[in-house]
């Protein structure tokens, strides 16, 4: 995936390149930003933990549905104007979010929230690898540095900001993506690029494709597991904000580790679907493991790491799948897939929520691992039409831009 090469040349880019893996940071930042403050603003806004969920669920299904038709706009506008128009949407609702007096509006703010992040995800790493001096194994190398950044410092901004004002880390987001939308504004090169117009319908074609088909039916499954982990593990963990973020802050390392690092290696030494056989029914026994011992503080803490090594794995191949999965442009099937793969993410945090309400805080953590082993399910009764995902390799540039679009999730 990287080589000593890139390495090498990784921190000798062009301005342009720094301000977009800049904007990648605090994108990746905003995943778990939210995290820590869950609890704070149930309380302060008098709202119930549903209510408050649906902060996740407005921003990802935004997020899924704005995918199906970003390749379609940066095809035809171009990838600087695309990206200024997800940061700047990213601006101004996170603006609105912290200036909010209801959990109700910060719903449908996180839902523009959703499509400005959907616009800049889909475009950023494309202009990284166009734009990056050393090759394209060189822009990887430095998008991966900005993903581990940006998901591990996240939920540790999110605690500390929050531990002010449950508006502090929303009002953290404006600042530092205002910068990023100056950045890009001066620093990147616009004209010149090339266009491609991608048909509307691109991505609703590629679903119709077997492989590609399970892979997203699987993705969908699998981020019911990850975002119930990620969203709803605050509620029972009765920490502090800032206590939520130092716990997230270790998700976020495991998961940029075994993404950049022990993914990779498990693949030089098994097949994909070998890998995705192996580590999803490992996730399913910690989530269950998580509801048994929900009311041990410590045991969650190190179950929610624990996951945090496995999402990072099953993150990079099941997005590194979808790359040889079929023959479409790259971009088209990871639209696709993530477009399905968001809807996971969307509906996980408000079913936690009220299965905790109707019974306990262990039954969203069995949940959780029953759609992880059907995720597991649809890819052993799908190996058959799996099987060139074992055979072909993605190059560098492909492969990033899969795992971006897919860690985004």
């Amino acid at each position: 995936m990287t080589s000593a090469s890139a390495s090498g040349s990784i921190w000798r880019q062009p301005p342009q390149v720094w301000a977009v893996a800049f904007a990648c940071v605090v994108a990746f930042m905003g995943i778990g930003l939210v995290d820590p403050i869950l609890p704070t603003i149930a309380e302060s806004l008098e709202a119930d933990a549903v209510q408050t969920e649906l902060l996740f669920t407005s921003y990802l299904l935004v997020t899924g549905v704005a995918m199906l038709i970003t390749s379609w706009i940066s095809s035809r506008i171009g990838a600087k104007a695309t990206l200024l128009a997800g940061l700047g949407l990213i601006v101004a609702f996170s603006l609105l979010c912290a200036l909010s007096g209801s959990v109700d509006a910060i719903i449908g703010f996180r839902a523009g929230w959703g499509l400005g992040n959907a616009l800049f995800i889909s475009t950023a790493l494309a202009t990284i690898v166009g734009a990056a001096a050393g090759g394209s194994e060189a822009a990887i190398v430095l998008y991966e540095a900005a993903l581990g950044i940006g998901i591990a410092i996240g939920p540790l901004l999110g605690g500390l900001l929050g531990e002010m004002s449950w508006r502090g880390p929303f009002f953290g987001v404006v600042a530092l993506m205002a910068i990023a939308f100056i950045a890009v504004l001066v620093l990147l090169r616009g004209p010149g690029e090339k266009r491609q117009p991608v048909p509307l319908s691109a991505p609703f074609r590629a679903l119709r494709i077997p492989a590609l088909a399970v892979l997203a039916v699987a993705a969908l499954f699998y981020n019911i597991g990850f975002f119930v982990l990620l969203a709803f593990s605050p509620f029972p963990l009765g920490f502090t904000a800032m206590g939520i973020g130092l716990t997230f802050f270790g998700w976020g390392v495991a998961l940029a580790i075994t993404s950049v690092w022990v993914a990779p290696l498990l693949l030089r030494r098994m097949a994909r679907t070998t890998v995705i056989l192996i580590v999803l029914p490992l996730l399913a026994i910690d989530l269950i493991v998580a509801g048994l011992l929900v009311a041990s503080a410590t045991a969650l803490v190190v179950c929610i790491i624990v996951g945090g090594l496995l999402l990072g794995v099953m993150n990079t191949v099941l997005t590194e799948a979808v790359m040889e999965a079929t023959d479409l442009p790259r971009s088209v099937a990871s639209s696709a897939y993530s477009a399905v793969r968001f809807i996971g993410g969307a509906v996980a945090p408000p079913i936690a929520a009220a299965l905790w309400h109707a019974f306990d805080a262990t039954v969203p953590y069995l949940f959780a691992a029953l759609s992880v082993l059907i995720a597991t399910l649809a890819v052993a009764l799908g190996r058959r039409v799996l099987a060139r995902i074992d055979v072909h390799r993605a190059d560098a540039a492909e492969e990033g831009a899969a795992v971006l679009i897919g860690d985004a999730a």
